[in-house]
């Protein structure tokens, strides 16, 4: 593969030393020799700079890339009609991330490009009284009564391993996030030396693999996890019960793409496949979830300690919940993932067909804490396709006090959502263990991409909450966001979403449908329903 990526360089290497040697020996004009010493001459400038990671890995022929990419907007009306739908994601988005990492102007002439009469379509109503915010650092406390509470930005790095994405990739994200003060979820894979590398602060994910805390037989090791829950790099802790990508479907990471480093991060033998099984070994109830928080809460020396999930089976999280009023601990955040998400590969039915959607999970979640009077101790991340500053904003008014993504630095990065992630071949570098490949990816010109997108985002949110007449983020709700229904009819959120009250449950006022059916059949005891 590296011969096909570098072929139009070789060729053109080689047909400039044949040509000059013919015109050397007077049987050609040196004027043959110009078009070929000039493509050279290109390949070598691909290959030596540093901003773009495609050039870096295909020298001459990545050009070609960039000429269609410069232009798609007079083509688009011809070629990319369905570009909203027809790829994983919007070419939209992507280009909005694109030019905020670059620092270039993204504001857009003539009006909106969507139509505004679709359904479904939304907007944040805004005020005739906007507001004028000092900063657009907007920060969330997770585990104010803890021993090491964290001020948490309301924009962050989303779960993903080393090992999924490269070393250069890791160690961009950490450096920007060290930058920007933000926080870098390491995903199940880890704390790799990457990530400790420039010291931006980490979420490390204890998964039911416990990569980084585990015995030789895949069991949780205390020791292990003290030593490095205790780092001052690490500020929370977040125990992943499911992923938006795969809920429910354990991983493999096959015996061939675990390299020295990967077996050394993760604590797992080399030659062998990497399991990481569907459910964890340390508990196997709700109560065992709980009691599981509460012993790594202590191991860390006090610091945040909460739960990241896709929300499947309704009376799985009430029963989750009945655990919190039963023992009296709780977790200090939940991430909720909406099915949506994932960078990871997983069957398509599981990406298509398995997991509640962000939005019904999110609300679930937020509902189910507000009516057992518990949502002012449990902060609330989501993730799952968040780009843009509307998005967060959206989430945040549905119900979340932060959002994060994953897909969104990756672009950041330079991924071109090439979809090879899976076959170690990313034309980016992103998504790799093949060092050459990595290679293109140069740390220092990425890390100040995930910099400026991440401020830019916030500064565009900052706009919109302004823009709203509110001081800040905490006070979007969701009467601020506004839904097309049909072509005559618009609802606020508040009507088109179903929210309980201040300790409904607690007082038997289930409301909907959903509560009333599931809540007095879920146990504490089990994940398992009292029918």
């Amino acid at each position: 593969m590296w011969a096909n990526r570098y072929l139009a360089f070789w060729a053109a290497l080689v047909l400039t030393a044949i040509l000059l040697a013919l015109a050397a020996s007077h049987q050609l004009g040196w004027g043959w020799g110009l078009i070929p010493l000039a493509l050279t001459a290109v390949g070598l400038h691909d290959l030596l700079q540093k901003r773009h990671a495609v050039l870096r890995n295909y020298p001459i022929i990545g050009h070609f890339r960039f000429m269609f990419e410069a232009i798609r907007p007079e083509l688009r009306q011809y070629f990319f009609e369905d570009e909203m739908d027809g790829r994983p994601f919007s070419r939209k988005k992507r280009s909005i991330v694109y030019q905020r990492a670059k620092a270039e102007v993204d504001s857009r002439p003539f009006g909106t490009e969507l139509d505004m009469q679709q359904a479904g379509h939304e907007w944040i109503g805004h005020s005739l009284s906007p507001t004028k915010i000092a900063s657009h650092d907007f920060r969330v406390i997770v585990g104010a009564d803890r021993a090491q509470p964290y001020s948490m930005s309301v924009f962050n790095v989303s779960a993903m391993s080393f090992g999924s994405l490269s070393a250069n990739a890791i160690r961009a994200l950490n450096q920007g996030a060290k930058k920007g003060n933000f926080a870098h979820d390491t995903g199940e894979g880890s704390v790799s030396e990457y990530h400790r590398e420039f010291g931006g602060d980490l979420v490390w994910q204890i998964a039911s693999g416990y990569f980084g805390c585990r015995n030789a037989d895949g069991s949780f090791n205390d020791e292990k996890f003290t030593a490095q829950a205790q780092s001052p790099q690490i500020k929370m802790i977040e125990v992943k019960l499911s992923q938006g990508a795969k809920p429910g479907h354990g991983g493999v990471l096959p015996a061939a793409k675990i390299t020295p480093e990967i077996a050394a991060t993760r604590g797992i033998p080399m030659g062998v496949d990497c399991i990481s099984p569907a459910v964890h070994s340390s508990f196997s109830t709700p109560i065992g979830l709980l009691e599981f928080i509460e012993k790594l809460r202590g191991l860390s020396g006090g610091k945040p300690v909460g739960i990241k999930l896709c929300v499947g089976h309704p009376w799985e999280f009430f029963g989750i919940a009945k655990a919190m009023l039963k023992t009296d601990i709780v977790p200090d955040f939940i991430t909720v993932d909406g099915s949506e998400g994932g960078t990871g590969a997983a069957p398509l039915e599981f990406v298509d067909h398995v997991g509640m959607p962000l939005q019904e999970g999110l609300v679930m979640v937020h509902n189910t804490l507000v009516g057992i009077g518990l949502r002012d101790k449990v902060k609330i991340g989501a993730s799952g396709k968040i780009i843009t500053a509307f998005d967060v904003a959206r989430t945040l008014a549905l119900g979340a006090d932060w959002c994060n993504s994953a897909r969104g630095f990756m672009f950041a990065l330079g991924c071109i959502q090439s979809q090879s992630c899976h076959t170690d071949r990313c034309p980016t570098g992103v998504a790799t263990q093949n060092a050459d490949r990595a290679r293109a990816l140069v740390v220092p010109d990425k890390a100040e991409r995930v910099f400026r997108f991440h401020q830019s985002t916030l500064h565009a949110l900052q706009e919109l909450v302004q823009a709203a007449g509110l001081p800040h983020t905490s006070a979007l709700r969701p009467h601020h966001i506004v839904r097309r229904i049909n072509d005559h009819e618009i609802q606020l959120m508040s009507n088109v979403l179903k929210y309980l009250q201040p300790n409904d449950l607690l007082d038997g006022n289930y409301r909907y449908r959903v509560y009333e059916k599931f809540w007095p059949i879920a146990r504490a005891e089990s994940f398992h329903p009292e029918f």
